[in-house]
């Protein structure tokens, strides 16, 4: 009915009142075992978010002889089915080290499908969320070493870049200084400072039968 007063004139007393609330609703669903596409176990979690948009359609689908909290309750347990068995259908259809690495990526599993076999029960879904993945311990562990080895390998191929990197500038400086006497009189001069920084020293530079001639 729409808002407002309604005045229902009923002698045989044949009338039932039932009221819905149109507000969204929360149903978290706990510890849900699956097999991913690679038989590894794993247990999850998921929220869905939803409400009921068609009452008349809703009250439908459901025996009215009852209280309307039961009728509640027995309308989650479907919509319940319903999206488990549609994550777990889409968990299935991946591996275990995809859905490891894109777990922060997956949280919306509400699909177009879902949506239209609810909606036959007079609800709509506003949200389809994973809420958590767990994995078993020892596949925890794997996970961990093959991140570990994963990093490890990337910063062996980073070291080895740069050794091939200082390598190669180190041949094109020595060949630079092989065809060049100013850079090689420039090492010279940069060796003698920093001998003599370190203490008195006498440096004598040239041919030393010359300058004793010359002396």
């Amino acid at each position: 009915m729409d808002p407002g007063y309604h005045e229902v004139r009923d002698w045989k007393n044949r009338t039932e009142l039932f009221t819905l609330s149109e507000t969204s609703k929360l149903l978290t669903v706990t510890n849900q075992e699956v097999l991913t596409k690679d038989n590894v176990a794993l247990r999850f979690s998921f929220n869905v978010i939803y409400k009921i948009t068609d009452g008349q359609k809703f009250l439908g689908k459901f025996t009215l002889d009852r209280n309307m909290h039961s009728i509640l309750q027995e309308s989650e347990q479907r919509l319940y089915n319903i999206v488990q068995l549609y994550i777990r259908n889409k968990i299935a259809e991946l591996d275990s080290e995809s859905l490891n690495e894109k777990r922060n990526e997956l949280t919306d599993f509400k699909t177009e499908e879902m949506v239209k076999e609810v909606m036959e029960l007079g609800i709509t879904i506003e949200q389809a969320q994973i809420r958590d993945l767990t994995f078993p311990k020892s596949i925890q562990d794997l996970f961990a070493k093959h991140l570990e080895a994963k990093i490890r390998a990337k910063s062996e191929l980073e070291n080895a870049r740069t050794t091939v990197a200082t390598a190669r500038a180190l041949k094109n400086a020595s060949e630079l200084i092989k065809d060049d006497d100013n850079i090689k009189f420039l090492q010279v001069i940069e060796t003698i400072t920093a001998i003599a920084e370190k203490g008195k020293h006498t440096f004598m530079i040239g041919d030393i039968n010359q300058l004793a001639k010359k002396s």
